[in-house]
């Protein structure tokens, strides 16, 4: 079987868009606009990022049989994305409700649906896959023991795993030690770290690799990220843009990041270019239709 630089375990969700003036409060109705529909998911995400900037790509996730799950089929293969590991059925394609504001903020209400069917016995399945992979990335939209098999059965290849904990759960021990690196914005390190965390990007990397993982990054959105390692940190800057929706930023961010590290690159190197990738898909609506090319990266 071919390699492949990447393979993402995670979600694929039906993303549901909704613009508002301002988001409501708790018992609040406001009106919106029309309803859009995105594929969207924070595996099937960050497979299309790698994939449009021309990583070879596979995902492991489970979809409904529905037109939710044919519309995530499509846009995977439409992207490049190896579709070998997309499993059907269990449960409706999850789904996103999501509703954005005018300054480019968002809130999400996440519905699992199949993808809280993708099981350790899954993973089992899919070794070939796994052992065809250079980097294995993963994120908390599926459950932790899938995600924790996932962990245990790289462990065994000389594959690298990189993992975003969103939504935050608590990671097992063994999970975290797996990581290299862990990729956390602030509100996922003050999850994990708890009321010690400190108030500094430095002091959280500090805390996190005292929990185990081999490396973090902090993303810290229009300012960038800080890279950690035993070795030492380093802040990397952004690029000043006009963000227009954060919507999957991360998850463009995080598939570069993953891609890079399968292609060779150092840590730092890695984060550099995924900085701009980031930079890159906050300047358009939508998740993946705002995942950008390597050449408009270049174009930054």
């Amino acid at each position: 079987m071919h390699g492949y630089d990447l393979l993402v375990v995670g979600s694929a969700n039906a993303d549901l868009v909704i613009g508002v003036d301002r988001r409501p409060a708790a018992g609040e109705t406001v009106l919106g606009s029309d309803l859009v529909t995105h594929p969207g998911g924070k595996g099937a995400n960050q497979a299309v990022a790698a994939a449009r900037l021309g990583a070879r790509t596979a995902l492991l996730a489970r979809v409904g049989d529905d037109p939710h799950g044919r519309l995530l089929g499509d846009s995977l293969r439409e992207a490049g994305v190896d579709t070998a590991g997309l499993l059907t059925g269990g449960a409706p394609t999850g789904v996103a409700l999501i509703t954005v504001d005018p300054s480019g903020d968002n809130s999400i209400v996440v519905s699992p649906g199949a993808n809280a069917r993708l099981s350790p016995e899954d993973v089992r399945a899919a070794g070939e896959l796994l052992g065809a992979a250079r980097v294995v990335s993963l994120q908390l939209e599926i459950p932790l023991d899938t995600v924790a098999s996932v962990a245990a059965a790289v462990a065994a290849t000389d594959a690298r795993v990189v993992l975003n904990p969103s939504p935050p759960a608590p990671l097992p021990a063994e999970v975290l030690a797996a990581c290299d690196p862990l990729v956390v914005n602030e509100h996922e390190a003050r999850y994990l770290l708890g009321a010690g965390a400190g108030d500094t990007p430095e002091s959280w990397a500090a805390g996190l690799l005292a929990l185990g993982p081999r490396s973090v990054v902090v993303t810290l959105g229009a300012a960038g990220a800080l890279v950690a390692d035993p070795a030492g940190h380093v802040r990397i800057p952004s690029l000043p843009v006009n963000a227009v929706d954060t919507t999957g930023a991360g998850d463009a961010f995080t598939g570069a990041l993953a891609w890079r590290l399968g292609a060779g690159d150092d840590l730092e190197t890695a984060v550099r270019f995924a900085v701009r990738v980031g930079a890159a898909a906050v300047t358009r609506a939508g998740a993946q239709e705002s995942f950008p090319t390597l050449e408009e990266v270049a174009a930054l």
